[in-house]
C-alpha cells in the first residue's frame, strides 16, 4: 500500500531552521579551514579537525531538524540510535578527509576535485545512512535519477565550499559562501527526499512518539558542539579578517639566516679606491 508522506508537518519552520544550521556549520568550517591555511604546520591539523567536525555536525543537524517535519500517515517513525550516530561519524570523517586534502595540497586542481568529491560523497552518505536508520511499518524506495542528482548537488556544493575556503579571505565573502553552501546542502537534502516513495505493510497503525520527541535528545550534543565551535572562532582575533598573524619562517639546512658579510680586506680596498682622486697621467712630452 502506498503511503502518504508529509515533509513539512510544521510548515516552513523546520526547513528554515535546518537551513540556518547548515549555514552555521558551513560558516564555522570555512573559517576554520581558512585559518588553517594561514598558520604554521603545527597548528594546521587542529584547525582542520575543528572545521571538519563543524561542517559534519552542521550538515547532520540540518538533516535531522528537517526530518522533524517528516511524517508518514498511519506509520509512526522510530530511529535506530547506533545507525543515526554512525551517520554523524561518517559525515565528520569523510568531510575531514576532503578538508585535509585541500588544507595540505591547496584549493586548486586535482586536490580541490578530489577533496570536493570525497566531501560531497560524505554528505550524501550521511543523508542516506540516516534515512536507513528510520524504522516504521513499511519500506522506502528511491528514484535512481533523483538520487544521482542529489549526490551531484552535494559534490558540487562541497567543491565550491572548499574552493571558497582557499580563496575567500574577507568576512563578508565568507558569510556569502556559507549562505550558498547552506542553500546547496539543504537543496541536496530535499532533492533526496523528493526521490523517496513509501510502501506501507498491511496491518493496523500503531501509536508512537512524534519525530520531535525522538530526535530532540539526539540533537543536543551536536548543537552544543556548534555553539562551542562558534565561541572558539569568535574569540580568535584573526578569524574575522582572515589574515595571517605572522609569516612562518622556513628553517632549511644549508641556508644561512643572514647574507654573508664582506671580508675586511675587501672593505678596505673598496674604501681606498673611493678615496683616491682621479689624476691625469702626464707623458714625458708634456714635461
Amino acid at each position: 500500500m502506498q503511503g502518504t508522506v508529509d515533509g513539512f508537518s510544521y510548515g516552513l519552520v523546520t526547513p528554515l531552521v535546518a537551513y540556518l544550521m547548515a549555514c552555521l556549520g558551513g560558516a564555522l568550517g570555512l573559517r576554520c579551514t581558512t585559518r588553517a591555511l594561514l598558520v604554521a604546520q603545527s597548528w594546521r591539523p587542529g584547525w582542520l579537525a575543528l572545521g571538519s567536525a563543524a561542517i559534519g555536525s552542521g550538515i547532520w543537524t540540518m538533516h535531522f531538524i528537517a526530518m522533524i517535519g517528516f511524517t508518514v500517515d498511519g506509520a509512526p517513525i522510530h530511529y535506530d540510535k547506533p545507525m543515526t550516530y554512525a551517520s554523524l561519524g561518517v559525515a565528520i570523517v569523510m568531510v575531514g578527509v576532503g578538508i585535509f586534502i585541500v588544507g595540505y595540497r591547496g584549493a586548486t586542481g586535482t586536490a580541490l576535485f578530489t577533496g570536493g568529491t570525497i566531501t560531497g560523497l560524505g554528505i550524501a552518505s550521511m543523508h542516506y545512512l540516516g534515512m536507513a536508520g528510520m524504522r516504521f511499518n513499511g519500506t522506502f524506495e528511491y528514484n535512481t535519477l533523483t538520487v544521482a542528482t542529489s549526490v551531484a548537488i552535494a559534490m558540487a556544493a562541497a567543491t565550491a565550499a572548499l574552493w571558497a575556503a582557499g580563496q575567500v579571505r574577507g568576512f563578508l565573502w565568507s558569510v556569502g559562501a556559507s549562505l550558498v553552501m547552506g542553500l546547496a546542502v539543504t537543496g541536496m537534502h530535499y532533492t533526496g527526499m523528493a526521490a523517496l516513495s513509501v510502501h506501507l505493510h498491511t496491518g493496523a497503525p500503531t501509536a508512537g512518539d512524534t519525530p520531535a520527541a525522538l530526535l530532540a535528545p539526539m540533537l543536543i550534543g551536536p548543537l552544543a558542539f556548534l555553539c562551542l565551535a562558534g565561541v572558539v572562532v569568535m574569540f580568535d582575533p584573526l578569524m574575522v579578517m582572515g589574515k595571517p598573524d605572522w609569516t612562518p619562517a622556513e628553517h632549511k639546512p644549508g641556508v644561512p639566516a643572514h647574507p654573508p658579510a664582506p671580508h675586511p680586506s675587501s672593505r678596505s680596498q673598496t674604501r681606498s679606491r673611493r678615496r683616491v682622486p682621479h689624476r691625469e697621467s702626464r707623458t714625458p712630452q708634456n714635461r
